[in-house]
């Protein structure tokens, strides 16, 4: 007999710690990633969202990512021979974008930003939706002396982001002054917490580690110092239109496990010279030989908006398609990236045609960023 109980509960969305928060706030809710996260809120909606975070502060929930912990003897090794990145590269109290790929194919799995503590402990911080499938193959490959925790519901992540970012933390006796992609420990108001410059914005900012019982404190805590600075809260909306303008990629859109690093050009995230990490080989075969598609930039010609899916012509040539798509609040243009055949032989510069809706509109291959990043 089926247990309609137990099967309602195991499709029902998780919630953010700071639910009752954000309901407060007027907040529009969404699925996503298996959560029911905030999209927008009352009072502004995206384009002051998005505004706020390029000119003043913005604070995200983005509690929907994974947590996960590697510890025992040799677990940054034993990282480091699994995630594309090289966690040789940097040392204790810094933090890696690094990809999970399929090791027969070279897809990614997810992209996750690996925070290394010492030689026996790092913190993984996946995709929500990829965060189980991501622990499973880690827990799958570990030694005996590894154990891979999925931590995901353990802790919240509050992303303070903008160039007002340092000022409001400073305010709240919060260190600052690390370098891009650190981190280091502190307190607020007795809550203990990790400090990361990180971000997925564009802008100066930070990430927030809390404990999911002490984010409601945090949360109330950033707001109680933030009309001084202009904070605002930002959902999910405005976080989408902040990374497509900086280019960003978002997994399941721009990378998955049909579109490899190579073919997203996020060949930066690999390290080519290690003698191990998922997908090495098929990956090496796949740059020498060269990608069959290349992710790109599109920027409107006129005010077409290109959204995921579209696709993308040279005269009677299909020649790619849409993968992440907006309106730029900031350029006040439809940006795009897309995947666009090699053998097109396009260039930065090129004009080709986007279908919308039968229509066709002019774009222009453009080289991301599309607005200039302030994240350092």
């Amino acid at each position: 007999m089926t247990d309609v109980t137990s099967d309602a509960a195991a499709t029902r969305l998780r919630r953010s710690p700071l639910h009752e928060r954000h309901t407060a706030a007027g907040a529009k809710f969404a699925p996503f990633g298996g959560w029911e996260m905030p999209l927008e809120y009352a009072g502004g909606g995206v384009l002051k969202e998005h505004t706020a975070v390029r000119t003043a502060v913005g604070v995200f929930d983005v509690s929907h990512l994974g947590k996960a912990r590697v510890t025992g003897p040799g677990a940054a090794e034993f990282v480091n021979a699994c995630l594309s990145n090289d966690l040789g590269r940097i040392g204790p109290g810094r933090a890696q974008y690094t990809l999970c790929c399929d090791d027969a194919t070279g897809g990614v799995v997810d992209d996750i930003i690996a925070y290394l503590y010492a030689d026996d402990h790092v913190f993984l911080i996946p995709n929500a939706a990829n965060t189980a499938e991501v622990v499973r193959r880690l827990r799958a490959a570990a030694p005996a002396q590894v154990t891979v925790t999925d931590e995901h519901e353990a802790y919240a992540v509050l992303a303070v982001q903008g160039p007002r970012s340092a000022e409001l933390l400073a305010a709240l006796g919060l260190p600052t002054e690390h370098g891009y992609m650190s981190f280091s420990a502190a307190t607020l108001a007795d809550v203990e917490l990790t400090v990361c410059r990180t971000g997925y914005t564009g802008e100066l900012g930070y990430e927030l580690v809390v404990p999911a019982d002490d984010a409601v404190t945090v949360w109330d805590a950033l707001f109680a110092a933030g009309a001084a600075f202009d904070l605002r809260a930002c959902g999910l909306a405005a976080r989408d239109t902040l990374r497509t303008e900086m280019g960003y990629p978002l997994h399941g859109q721009d990378l998955s496990l049909d579109i490899t690093p190579v073919q997203a050009r996020s060949g930066w995230a690999v390290g080519w010279d290690k003698p191990a990490f998922w997908g090495r080989d098929a990956l090496l075969a796949e740059k020498a030989a060269g990608p069959r598609r290349t992710l790109r930039g599109l920027v409107a010609v006129d005010r077409a908006i290109p959204r995921p899916g579209m696709t993308l012509h040279v005269g009677d040539e299909q020649v790619g398609e849409v993968t992440s798509g907006t309106f730029s609040p900031t350029r006040k243009q439809g940006i795009a990236l897309a995947l666009l055949d090699t053998d097109a032989n396009l260039a930065e510069g090129d004009v080709i045609e986007i279908n919308i809706r039968n229509r066709r509109a002019p774009v222009t291959i453009t080289k991301p960023p599309f607005v200039n990043p302030s994240v350092r």
